[in-house]
């Protein structure tokens, strides 16, 4: 027999005496892996958990213009109390006109995209007997489609006739059609915003996501939206927005150097003073959402490493209890001829095979929370195979290093004292 299959055959001998002493000691071996299984599981969750809204994040933006360069008064905020700032309150409105010079001057641009905005609750949206669950109700302009990557599915989106002539027709979202006409085509029907009868003449393509107003909500020529609702355009609510998105996608910083000269000189900006507008990208959004889940997944990260290191305080004690309980074991095999490394190499195999069982069985339970996530909520969770590896390689790390000091005494062991000890 060759040294190298002795040194596999020990290896193995090693492991199964570990597996024995954990099958004979059940519930010990339970309560020292808790902080051990906490801490892998906390990690397997988490890993899933961020990367299935992190890709659920991406898909979002990645529907509604991934090249989305979009101006409005008041900087983009995630609510609060007050509303916006007094500073942001003093600006003045963005106009029609300023969208129509940027489709004008700029050389880089594709689309522009005129937006006004009324949220549910304001208004109410009828057909019939049936009505619509607080739809957000959007005034725009033909340009809306290609700015905002979103297209109809049936019918036809709104014209510059229909803009010029002030029509009063409609393209509403899937959920909106769902709710006002749910046994028929929703084109060619008649609904009323606010008691006015609009026509139906298309309705949008379905958009997944996690935002709200995905599939509710009605699309009107600009200039009805400004014709019914003055109070929006007046001042008493939302500005007006203007997206854009450049011709080619290297161009969107080049892009936004250029439209935002454009607004400075309309605005007679001096060189010295800040922007009195607002910038918002896709892009930039979708960093500021990765950066809170990055925060989230350092916290839980904490938390998993300290779960960690109480259950590899757990694991080094009860291998010292191991160790004294077989101080004359460790003698005999001694006096057999086992080398110090030899009895190092059977504790810290022990004390590496109990986490590693531990880590195997909660990266089992990570993956269920994962896959119930996945069914009851439609979140989709997803765990990449670098996140198994870790969580094992974790388990199996923490074996080792708390394993090291019980395999390190337990060689140090004098044989002739084991021998004596009862």
């Amino acid at each position: 027999m060759t040294r190298r299959t002795a040194w596999r055959l020990s290896w193995s001998e090693n492991i199964v005496f570990a597996l024995t002493a954990m099958r004979e000691q059940k519930l010990r071996s339970f309560l020292t892996l808790l902080g051990v299984m906490a801490g892998v599981a906390t990690v397997i969750m988490m890993v899933s958990f961020v990367v299935g809204f992190n890709n659920q994040v991406v898909a979002s933006f990645t529907q509604f213009g991934t090249y989305l360069v979009q101006f409005q008064k008041y900087e983009p905020r995630f609510g609060g109390p007050g509303g916006p700032p007094e500073e942001q309150r003093n600006r003045r409105d963005l106009t029609i006109d300023d969208a129509l010079a940027l489709k004008r001057l700029s050389k880089l641009v594709d689309a522009v995209s005129q937006e006004r905005y009324l949220f549910g609750g304001n208004v109410v949206v009828r057909a019939g007997r049936e009505e619509a669950n607080g739809p957000l109700i959007l005034g725009t302009n033909p340009d809306y489609t290609v700015a905002n990557t979103h297209f109809v599915d049936d019918g036809r989106f709104i014209t510059d006739a229909d803009i010029n002539h002030r029509a009063r027709v409609a393209v509403v979202g899937r959920d909106v059609v769902d709710a006002l006409f749910p046994h028929r085509d929703g084109v060619d029907q008649v609904i009323t915003v606010n008691g006015v009868a609009y026509k139906v003449i298309g309705v949008f393509e379905h958009k997944g996501g996690i935002f709200g107003t995905s599939n509710n909500f009605v699309a009107i020529p600009i200039t009805t939206f400004d014709e019914q609702l003055p109070q929006v355009k007046n001042g008493r609510g939302d500005t007006i927005h203007i997206a854009t998105v450049p011709k080619r996608a290297g161009d969107v910083q080049a892009l936004i150097e250029e439209e935002t000269s454009i607004l400075r000189t309309r605005r007679g900006l001096r060189p010295d003073q800040p922007n009195d507008f607002a910038l918002f990208t896709s892009q930039a959004q979708l960093e500021q959402f990765q950066q809170i889940t990055g925060g989230v997944a350092v916290a839980m990260l904490v938390i998993a490493g300290i779960a960690l290191v109480v259950g590899g305080v757990g694991v080094m004690n009860i291998m010292l209890v191991n160790v004294t309980q077989r101080t004359r074991e460790i003698g005999v095999r001694k006096a057999l001829g086992a080398t110090r490394r030899d009895i190092a190499t059977q504790f810290l195999v022990e004390a590496v095979t109990l986490t590693g069982v531990g880590g195997a069985l909660c990266i089992g339970a990570g993956l269920g929370a994962a896959l119930v996530a996945r069914m009851a909520f439609d979140f989709q969770a997803a765990a990449p195979p670098w996140a198994i590896l870790l969580g094992f390689g974790v388990s199996t790390f923490v074996g080792v290093v708390f394993g090291l000091w019980p395999a390190m005494k337990a060689a140090r062991q004098d044989p002739i004292e084991a021998l004596r000890y009862e």
